[in-house]
């Protein structure tokens, strides 16, 4: 697991330069990990967890402190998303290994796997504003307006309704 977190590092934090351990989450023990692994380096990596019942998906955007707040999503705020619900996070892939079909594929193991083993209806994701051609091609659409997470940029909020 830790070339898995020096990947997400990599990709994610480092080059926003984020202080390391940024790419650790308060849930990872308890989340669905998935990774693309080629000649012993991970390349692609991304991971999910359940959302619970009473929560809207708004949290701390990292463990740790000067986490950015990340904001609910509107379907679960309001109710009107089908529960169980999941939440893909901290997806991304090596430079030198991208668009090789290597996110789809960790995409789509989190979306099997949550689907099946969890029966989860519904995902959601926040995507940063250059992601999101990739998330659409994967069959998720766009729910809420653009917002700034802080230290970071951009996002959409993205869902997707499952099926088992």
């Amino acid at each position: 697991m830790e070339r898995y977190f020096a990947t997400r590092y990599a990709v994610l934090r480092e080059p926003i330069g984020m202080p390391p351990g940024s790419e650790r989450l308060n849930d990872d023990a308890e989340a669905v990990h998935a990774w693309v692994e080629i000649s012993g380096e991970v390349v692609s990596v991304g991971r999910a967890h359940i959302i619970p019942e009473d929560s809207d998906g708004s949290g701390a955007d990292h463990k740790g402190p000067g986490a950015a707040a990340i904001p609910a999503f509107g379907p679960l705020a309001d109710g009107t998303a089908e529960r169980p619900a999941f939440q893909i996070r901290q997806m991304g892939t090596l430079a030198s290994h991208q668009r090789r079909g290597h996110a789809a594929s960790v995409l789509e193991a989190l979306e099997r796997t949550m689907s099946i083993k969890f029966g989860c209806m519904t995902g959601v994701l926040q995507a940063r504003e250059h992601a999101v051609p990739f998330y659409r091609a994967q069959g998720w659409r766009v729910i809420d307006q653009p917002y700034d997470i802080d230290g970071i940029g951009p996002h959409r909020s993205m869902m997707k309704t499952c099926s088992s």
